[in-house]
């Protein structure tokens, strides 16, 4: 595993994250990764997560990469590093209202919808730029927005995939006038194990690798 992580940091370089996508794996596969000098960690469900943060170090940064229900946000408030798959101001509301009961502030990730697929979450473009053109943001202190999440289309046409990733690079950019004290455009995370080479050829900071790293998946 530790050679698989190597190589894949190699091929990122030093301004594109590796979050180690966990989901399904326990504890003791996590920790070979975490021997091998991985820190970020992904999980798609809270209650997945949370028996994972107990049994696992606590220097681990966990990151919560799946649709987030706001009734969960509460579960993981006092300890995630970062959520990338805010979909709503109702959600963001719920994060800085649990983020406030912790004394902290939560770093967080709009997702943006770019895949022709109806099934994958996430923000129209044109929900995401009116809501970072609104004024909740001075009501919303204890969270940050810090750039944006895009899952592309399942597909092997990587054509279709550059586009929908340099779609999303676009708005990106073209949303730094956006910025504000508590919103920042300094992260995209695109890329996963199938499609992370193209991601970063078209301007991703984080990649979501799971089973490049860990092997193919066992689902109950």
């Amino acid at each position: 595993m530790k050679n698989t992580i190597d190589k894949i940091k190699r091929e990122l370089g030093e301004h594109v994250r590796l979050i180690a996508v966990s989901k399904t794996y326990p504890p003791e596969v996590i920790m070979q990764a975490y021997e091998a000098g991985c820190r970020d960690f992904g999980e798609n469900k809270v209650q997945e997560m949370l028996p994972k943060y107990e049994a696992l170090p606590k220097d681990i940064r966990w990151h919560l990469i799946g649709h987030l229900q706001r009734n969960k946000v509460k579960y993981i408030a006092p300890f995630v590093h970062l959520i990338h798959s805010v979909d709503s101001e109702a959600l963001l509301q719920e994060i800085n209202k649990r983020a406030a009961q912790n004394q902290r502030v939560i770093d967080c990730l709009l997702q943006i919808h770019i895949a022709q697929e109806e099934s994958k979450y996430g923000l129209s473009y044109e929900e995401a730029h009116a809501l970072l053109s609104s004024s909740i943001w001075e009501g919303l202190p204890h969270l940050r927005v810090l750039g944006l999440m895009g899952m592309a289309t399942f597909t092997d046409d990587q054509e279709q995939i550059r586009r929908e990733f340099r779609t999303l690079k676009q708005f990106f950019d073209e949303h730094k006038s956006c910025e504000r004290e508590n919103v920042k455009m300094q992260e995209l995370s695109m890329g996963m194990s199938g499609d992370y080479p193209i991601a970063v050829e078209e301007g991703s900071t984080m990649v979501r690798i799971g089973s490049a790293i860990f092997g193919k998946r066992q689902y109950n």
